[in-house]
């Protein structure tokens, strides 16, 4: 298990929203036991390794550093590299990168061979991140090796890592169409030979939140290291199953921002804080630089020279956009009435829409007082039917809302000064 935080008793307020205070018989009531780690997890951070697998990315050694740096600013507990066998410069940049002296730890991500293991700990790295493919696709189609010849390997290669003082994973690729024997076995020798962690990869993003908890909680009844969990996000599971693996006794999620990797990616850094912020609040504020998310997603955004999806969670443009005249009304009563998140613990505001056929009046009411105009709820109710009228017809932007208002509130001035002027 990683961390020393036990579960947070009782309902926790989300920031500045009022406590959910859900009956016990809510769908969204948390349900922890004593291996589930909601409220204890680890992020290692694979934007640098896993995303320079993503289609667009070229990462120099200045975009490196920079990206790192804006990793270990938002508090990611490791940051993973591309092997340093991958290329001369890979090679640099690891090094590079191992001298910075950030909080977060160093990995890399190399193939569970002896010439690998010696370039890695040779970079300086914290960590040795061995990797191996075990299902019969991989052993056949891949490096051709027996589950023999891989286990013989890969104690050879753990007990030159840990002679060296570096931290040392051990993870199978390709796990949820492996050999649940052969996985089992294996996972429990190289746990006996001393890695810090083991790593389940669902190499193909085929798994489900079932099939993963599934096979976490099994695992976590036959070695007593931590785990690690790497999700692709092929079938759209990746944050649903890195929360499942939690669930069952995971310590660690594999993340990049934006989800960048190969094809479809993995499990997006800023999806699953929006995930856990809402399942571990506590936690996640006090240890994430959560209103450091939106920059270091603008950065990478930048470097694979991608827009930010329109729906992504936290950061989308219209992530806390209301627009419906139902949930203004509410939403400005109290934000928690359709907003599972405060978008203050990350920065950010809301908006509330007030440019469409479907605006209601309590919506128009609240813009008036920002632009002080003063009107009455009649008032306000007509001249959001005009609002509405002029919707229908042709598309509005605030600056068109704002000039009917400011229009109709002129009029009604000018009604004010003849009817005492009469």
């Amino acid at each position: 298990m990683c961390g020393n935080d036990g579960p947070v008793d009782g309902p926790v307020s989300n920031g500045t929203h009022p406590v959910q205070g859900n009956p016990t018989s809510s769908p969204y009531q948390n349900v922890n036991d004593f291996i589930s780690n909601v409220n204890r997890f680890k992020i290692i951070e694979s934007t640098l390794r896993e995303g320079e697998q993503f289609a667009n990315a070229f990462f120099d050694t200045a975009i490196k550093v920079r990206i790192a740096k804006a990793l270990d600013n938002f508090g990611v507990d490791y940051i993973e590299l591309t092997s340093p066998v991958s290329s001369p410069q890979s090679f640099e940049d690891c090094k590079t990168i191992c001298g910075l002296g950030l909080k977060a730890k160093i990995l890399t991500h190399v193939r569970c061979n002896m010439e690998d293991a010696k370039k890695a700990v040779e970079c300086g790295v914290d960590g040795v991140d061995l990797v191996i493919g075990t299902s019969s696709f991989l052993q056949k189609y891949s490096h051709g090796k027996s589950i023999e010849m891989i286990q013989k390997t890969a104690l050879e290669v753990i007990n030159y890592v840990k002679s060296q003082g570096v931290e040392v994973r051990f993870s199978s690729e390709d796990s949820f169409r492996s050999d649940l024997v052969d996985l089992l076995t294996l996972y429990k020798a190289v746990d006996k030979a001393g890695v810090n962690r083991v790593g389940v990869a669902d190499t193909v993003g085929g798994a489900t939140p079932r099939m993963v908890y599934d096979l976490i909680r099994t695992l976590r009844g036959v070695v007593s290291c931590d785990i690690e969990t790497h999700f692709h996000d092929d079938t759209g599971c990746a944050v649903a199953n890195a929360h499942s693996a939690l669930e069952a006794g995971a310590t660690h999620i594999d993340t990049s921002v934006l989800g960048i990797g190969e094809r479809n990616g993995i499990t997006p850094l800023g999806a699953l804080m929006a995930r856990m912020v809402v399942t571990a609040p506590d936690y996640v504020t006090k240890k994430y630089n959560l209103k450091a998310l939106k920059e270091v997603e603008e950065l990478v955004a930048s470097a694979v020279q991608v827009n930010i999806p329109f729906n992504n969670p936290i950061t989308g443009f219209c992530a806390f956009t209301h627009k419906a005249g139902i949930h203004a009304k509410a939403i400005l009563a109290n934000p928690s009435t359709y907003e599972i998140i405060d978008p203050a613990l990350f920065g950010l505001t809301r908006y509330i829409s007030i440019n469409s056929r479907i605006t209601g009046w309590n919506a128009i009411r609240a813009r008036c007082d920002q632009l002080g105009l003063k009107m009455t709820d009649d008032q306000v109710k007509e001249v959001t039917a005009k609002i509405k009228k002029m919707a229908d017809i042709r598309p509005l932007a605030i600056d068109d809302t704002d000039s009917i208002l400011h229009s109709y509130h002129m009029e009604l001035q000018k009604k004010q000064e003849q009817e005492q002027q009469a």
